[in-house]
């Protein structure tokens, strides 16, 4: 798919992401980028590698759908941070409170699923970003820093288990875990703060584990699970040692940053999944 299409939106959000996925469209042979960016999260410097962006406050659905509409774009996709609790919390748009007011449940699923209705209605698609990214997506075996040690690897097959299970519920996707204790679980606050409140409960001598997963029927629509050189800033002030995703199902931005604070840091990023063992 991602050979066919020859135009592209980007909802641009936070980080890196979006310029990881300008890069690998245009390498992929999509002609035009035309990003939507939100005022105080999404990187100016996005401008350099698509051929427009158009500015928005964060709730302002009309205006999106209609930077779309507006310029022929029939495709788009979702890169970067875009947190739920923030999504309409700057003034939403007639339509944004209507599309929330028909939800029953308010999650990242349900209200990125009802964007994706909205823009659908005005013609517009929103696809996955995999086409593009997946080749960036760290396998099996991978592995940043210092090898784990055996009890590091328990918790890691132990986290794991517990995150997929939380990820069913709809709670959230990222735990902290010590010598086979549950230290956190990530609510609707976000992975950072998982991981800064799981490090501090693993006590002055540190060593907790965070491990981060895709959730079961996950719609890479909408988000697909990264972490980069802030995410693990946070596990080193915080105390975490190990840090492992899902393999085959999350990206590392920025890794070569990421690989030289692990290396600096004594911290291990390592992949991990339901039929191997992390490294």
């Amino acid at each position: 798919m991602a050979t066919q299409v020859e135009s592209l939106g980007i909802i641009a959000g936070s980080r890196s992401l979006p310029f990881m996925l300008a890069r690998q469209a245009r390498a992929a042979g999509v002609q035009r980028l035309v990003a939507v960016g939100f005022t105080d999260e999404t990187d100016a410097a996005l401008a350099d590698l698509v051929d427009e962006v158009i500015w928005l406050r964060v709730g302002q659905l009309s205006k999106m759908i209609k930077a779309f509409t507006e310029r022929g774009v029939k495709q788009c996709v979702m890169a970067g941070q875009i947190a739920p609790k923030n999504l309409f919390s700057l003034r939403p748009d007639l339509r944004a409170v209507g599309m929330l007011m028909r939800l029953k449940e308010k999650n990242a699923q349900t209200i990125f699923g009802a964007i994706a209705d909205e823009l659908a209605k005005d013609g517009v698609e929103l696809i996955s970003a995999l086409p593009w990214l997946e080749p960036l997506m760290p396998g099996a075996g991978f592995q940043l820093g210092p090898k784990l040690t055996p009890e590091q690897t328990a918790d890691v097959q132990f986290g794991f288990g517990l995150a997929k299970q939380v990820s069913r519920l709809e709670i959230g996707q990222t735990v902290v875990v010590k010598g086979g204790t549950v230290l956190a679980v990530e609510g609707f606050e976000g992975t950072d703060q998982c991981l800064a409140r799981g490090g501090q409960l693993a006590g002055t001598e540190g060593g907790a584990v965070a491990v981060k997963v895709a959730r079961e029927g996950h719609d890479m629509r909408f988000d697909i699970p990264c972490m980069g050189l802030k995410t693990l800033e946070t596990c080193g002030a915080s105390g975490i040692q190990v840090l492992a995703l899902e393999a085959g199902k999350s990206l590392i931005l920025d890794e070569d940053e990421v690989r030289n604070f692990a290396e600096r840091n004594q911290l291990s990023v390592v992949t991990v999944s339901s039929n191997a063992s992390p490294k």
